[in-house]
This record gives C-alpha cells, structure tokens and sequence, in this order.
C-alpha cells in the first residue's frame, strides 16, 4: 500500500513539473499570477487545536507558472494541555494547465508544495502535489468559487514520537473581488486520513495584488 502511495505521489509530482498550492490550504482561487506582478495576502486560519496568523507572497517570472512564500505563527495544543507557538515556513509552486473561457469551464493548476511547522518538542514536515480548481460566479467577475485536493507525505515528531503519515486535505472556498486592488477569501479544508493535524479548519484572509 505504501509502495502505491509512493507511485502516485511521483507521478503526480512529474505531472505537475510546469506547475501548486499550499500545504495548509489553496488560500487562493486557481488562476495563477501574472508575469512580472506579485500577490501579496494574510491569512488567519483556526481549528479546533491552533490558531495561525500567516502571509504569502507570490510572484511570476514565466507565463502560466508562479511560485509563493509561506510563513507565520502559530498558538497549537501540543499533547494534554500544553500550549505552545509554533512557526510556519513553506513554499510552493504551481502552473496553470486550463482557463475558463468559451472552450473550458474551468481553471485547473497543478503544482507541489512544502511546509515545516516546528515548536519546542514539535515538528512536521510535510510535502506533496497538488490540484486546485476555480470558475467565476455571475458576469461581474467578482464572485469566484475555488476548490482542490493535495496528497501529503509527512514526517513528524511530537512528544517524543517519530513517525510518518499520508493524508488528503480537500478544500473548497469563495473569493470575493471587491476591487481591483483587494481579494478576500474565505475557506475550508477537510484533512482525510491525517493523524497529524485536527480534521477541520478555517481560513479567512485577505489578497492584494500589486
């Protein structure tokens, strides 16, 4: 089973060569950034053991490819009743392979990601592909329903143990574009199979091209 879940992780990482999103959610809908333009957002996400305040900043060098820097702070329950702030460090990048237009429904990225959230007797890791897909809702262009799915590969350490683990976080969010100049977002990940991080979380943040 482990020897599958391998495969298909390198498959769908050589897929994904020409493009990603992030390890703790999409945080964006699927159209990647212009050339020669950055992203900049903040984000606070809570569930039911942490809550993370957290940036990004993504840019573009190449047409249809972008790449994003991840990192904040953390309040997690590590163990019974132990407290403890954590840090957040993580990078990504992801390329557009279809554009919603007359011809195609939908934007659909593909990409790769990796994190490392670490804490005094804490640690993971986590790295693997990723799918993100998104379509404007109504004809103002302001209204934009996102959703995708990761695979992740993760090796962490709490309490003294060491161990590996394989989950599927499927996410699902709305963009709204009240100006040019400011997104806001709102979002919810639904980790499948993890053994590491809690089952639900929230994310609302705000977007600021420039």
């Amino acid at each position: 089973m482990k020897r599958t879940i391998l495969a298909a992780t390198l498959l769908l990482a050589a897929v994904a060569r020409p493009a990603g999103a992030q390890v703790h959610g999409a945080l964006s809908d699927a159209s990647v950034v212009p050339v020669n333009t950055r992203l900049g957002g903040t984000y606070l996400q809570l569930d039911p053991s942490s809550a993370t305040l957290s940036g990004q900043l993504r840019m573009s060098f190449y047409q249809n490819f972008d790449f994003g820097f991840q990192g904040g702070l953390s309040r997690v329950e590590v163990g019974s009743n132990s407290q403890q702030t954590s840090v957040r460090l993580g990078g990504d990048f992801r390329g557009q392979v279809a554009t919603e237009g007359a011809s195609f429904p939908l934007n659909v990225s593909l990409g790769a990601a990796i994190d490392v959230e670490s804490a005094d007797g804490f640690t993971i890791l986590s790295v693997g592909p990723t799918l993100a897909l998104s379509r404007a809702i109504g004809s103002d262009g302001k209204w934009i329903g996102y959703g995708g799915a990761s695979l992740l590969l993760s090796r962490y350490e709490s309490g003294g143990t060491r161990d590996n683990d394989t989950s599927f976080p499927i996410r699902a969010g709305m963009e709204f574009r009240p100006t040019p100049d400011l997104r806001l977002i709102g979002e919810m990940q639904v980790a499948v199979s993890d053994a590491i991080r809690d089952d639900v979380s929230f994310t609302l943040g705000a977007l600021f091209p420039f």
